[in-house]
């Protein structure tokens, strides 16, 4: 056998390490050989992963469509059933604080002004003495207690409505024949004709006919357990001095 030319054993050896595209090699043994030493030099230059990538992937891991799937099935919840914790969307206390300094909570002397009868004042010293003290120190408006010695009762009893957030009408049948609490109520809708949670009807002891014409428009709280009640009370005026917060922080954004 004759030993190959010097040039044609160079083409030879290099078509068989570097093939050209489609060309078939001629020796499998050497191209094997060669990729090997090849992945061996590109596996000891390769970079290692840098804490921030690791940090990136185990966040894409972690924001999986799964995991979204199940935040998002947690994060739904349904409607309330009772009158006052219903249609509630506002933002948590945590993140809405009425007591900040610059809350309008803090435009009226009052955020809640109790009308009841004579007859009533019992169960609204104890309705006063829960609402004061629950966390937020809701401060009430009650006419023994805080109306001013000599003042006229009219101008009292307008003077309470127009400094209050919110009122209170515990409708009872005392309230019914008293018609200082009648006027107290016209007052009332007159400052805030709208059904926009200020007025807070509580009824007891009345039929449903016998409920006022001119609140037909609102939802009341029907007193049948007083714990019960005064919760729902409190619910609906804390409800109202959120929405009024929200209100006054969109209108600075």
């Amino acid at each position: 056998m004759h030993p190959l030319p010097c040039s044609a054993a160079r083409l030879l050896h290099s078509r068989i390490l570097f093939p050209r595209m489609g060309m078939r090699v001629s020796s499998p043994h050497c191209l094997s050989a060669s990729l090997a030493a090849g992945w061996f030099r590109r596996l000891l230059h390769k970079p290692k992963p840098s804490s921030v990538e690791s940090l990136k992937s185990s966040h894409s891991a972690s924001s999986s469509p799964s995991s979204s799937s199940s935040s998002a099935k947690s994060s739904s919840s349904s409607p309330g059933t009772s009158l006052a914790t219903s249609s509630i969307s506002l933002s948590p206390v945590s993140a809405l604080d009425i007591n900040a300094s610059d809350s309008p909570r803090w435009d009226k002397s009052y955020d809640v002004c109790i009308c009841h009868s004579e007859g009533d004042v019992e169960l609204v010293e104890e309705l006063v003495s829960y609402l004061e003290g629950q966390p937020e120190s809701f401060r009430c408006f009650l006419q023994l207690r805080d109306a001013v010695a000599g003042s006229a009762v009219v101008t009292e009893l307008c003077d309470a409505v127009q400094n209050s957030h919110c009122w209170v009408m515990l409708i009872t049948p005392g309230f019914l024949q008293d018609p200082w609490c009648r006027y107290q109520m016209h007052q009332a809708l007159a400052e805030a004709p709208m059904a926009n949670g200020r007025t807070i009807p509580v009824l007891k002891d009345v039929d449903r006919k016998d409920y006022p014409r001119e609140l037909r428009n609102i939802y009341y709280i029907y007193m049948a357990l007083k714990e019960q009640s005064f919760r729902q009370i409190r619910d609906t005026v804390m409800r109202y001095l959120q929405g009024l917060c929200q209100s006054s922080t969109k209108r600075m954004e």
